[in-house]
């Protein structure tokens, strides 16, 4: 079912924003409520905003229904507005899930494209609001200008990245090698041409919301592209770091949304006063039993614990290692009273699980406030989804809102807690000494090992 297009350029009233219309492009919607605010994506819903149907669905109801075709409307035709929602979420809920399993099992690049896709969305919803919410129609080279730094800062953060785990492999390249050498200074002339731009195209009837929507790009890539680095950085360190934080928000998220549906009554935050304590709760009981289960099998297979390296010998991604400690099973001491219960003095699990508790803690109980920071910034601009691109859900940034924060914990707990020195990535830095300085620090490795009695 398709919403009506109106042609209407947004109303600014002072703070009020009447109407952010899909035809301006943004595919943004608004839906104030009576009390002035909207709505946004929740745990439980009492009463949602109704799509308008135009004639042309009505029209095409009737010819599917002439030709003995069951339309996509007339399996929830009947039913209260909150259960179509429930059945639409739900659909595309399960539509979702597959997907992300079959990329899954893609591996790290497919992966990493994924991340690219959803990264490049995200940004063009938050642009478009902007772009709409400001009446930048006339404003000179805005969009231009906001994908310009986009593929800057996609080129530095890439190029960062795939220097820490290719270097050794592009530095071969006798026409890559220069590019991974000054990449940095290349980033940064990148950066200064978009700028010197941006001030070359400032106007004087629009010097304001010129430097608002500057201001807005700027902040638009450190919330994405910033953060889909550090995905970025979790995933190469091992998939289990990436699949478990990412589904451990998406069980989150489903849970609280079906606990709040059927017995939600406690309002949790004004900000989103569909959510409720009980959808709070159980969601974060789910999301924190469903982390240290599934963590527990993946924990079994090398394909979701290794570090993803880069085989200088076969110029291929290797996904085939011993499993760190943190993988590897442990033995713990019961206290005496579960030992007396369960009949056994200890048990054995990796110690990853105790991570994997802490991140289910961490998903149940900080994550939620991404979807409340996002549900803050639609109340301000009057808009109810970043987007209609997922019918019950929004848009990308509806739903990936709480995994933008989860992934940057990930990565400085990872950092803090977890990483250790890579022999592979010390292989890749001395790969790209010149063959002089490789022959000294040969050298120096060799009288240490001789000195400490490794070497005779």
């Amino acid at each position: 079912m398709e919403t009506e297009v109106r042609q209407r350029q947004p109303h600014v009233d002072g703070d009020n924003i009447s109407e952010v219309s899909a035809g301006d492009g943004t595919g943004t919607t608004v839906a104030p409520s009576d009390d002035g605010t909207s709505g946004d994506k929740t745990d439980a819903t009492k009463e949602d905003v109704k799509p308008i149907v135009g004639d042309s669905d009505r029209d095409q109801d009737r010819s599917s229904s002439r030709k003995g075709m069951l339309s996509p409307s007339a399996i929830y035709k009947g039913l209260p507005q909150r259960w179509q929602n429930w059945i639409i979420r739900g659909i595309y809920t399960i539509a979702m899930i597959a997907g992300f399993a079959a990329v899954m099992y893609m591996g790290p690049i497919g992966l990493s494209f994924i991340v690219l896709v959803v990264q490049i969305k995200c940004f063009k919803e938050i642009i478009d609001i902007g772009y709409a919410v400001y009446k930048t129609y006339e404003l000179p080279w805005f969009r231009s200008l906001s994908w310009y730094f986009l593929i800057a800062s996609n080129y530095y953060y890439y190029g960062e990245f795939l220097t820490d785990y290719f270097g050794g492999f592009l530095s071969n390249s006798r026409w890559v090698q220069p590019m991974v050498t000054y990449h940095r200074f290349i980033s940064f002339v990148l950066y200064l041409i978009g700028f010197c731009s941006f001030v070359l195209s400032l106007v004087k009837t629009h010097y304001l919301k010129q430097f608002i929507m500057f201001c807005w790009t700027h902040i638009a890539l450190l919330i994405v592209v910033t953060q889909c680095h550090l995905i970025l950085q979790n995933l190469f360190e091992g998939l289990v770091w990436f699949i478990i934080p990412v589904s451990m928000v998406i069980t989150n998220d489903i849970w609280a949304y079906i606990v709040g549906f059927f017995i939600g009554k406690t309002p949790l935050i004004k900000l989103s006063p569909k959510k409720t304590w009980e959808g709070f709760i159980g969601g974060g009981v789910a999301t924190v039993i469903f982390g240290v289960v599934a963590s527990y099998y993946m924990c079994k297979y090398p394909y979701f614990t290794c570090p993803v390296e880069f085989n200088t010998t076969t110029h291929e991604l290797d996904l085939d290692c011993e499993p760190g400690p943190v993988f590897q099973n442990s033995e713990y001491q019961l206290p005496k009273l579960l030992a007396l219960l369960s009949r056994r003095p200890s048990v054995e699990f990796p110690p990853f699980l105790f991570h994997a508790l802490v991140l289910g803690i961490v998903c149940s109980l900080i994550g939620p406030f991404g979807g409340f920071f996002a549900s803050g910034f639609k109340r301000a601009f009057k808009i109810k989804d970043f987007a209609d691109t997922l019918p019950g859900h929004g848009g990308f940034m509806d739903r990936f809102d709480c995994q933008y924060l989860i992934a940057t914990f990930v990565n400085v707990y990872y950092s803090s807690f977890i990483r250790t020195v890579s022999p592979q990535k010390l292989v890749l830095q001395f790969l790209q000494l010149k063959q002089e300085d490789q022959l000294k620090m040969y050298n120096r490795i060799r009288d240490y090992l001789m000195n400490e009695g490794l070497l005779s």
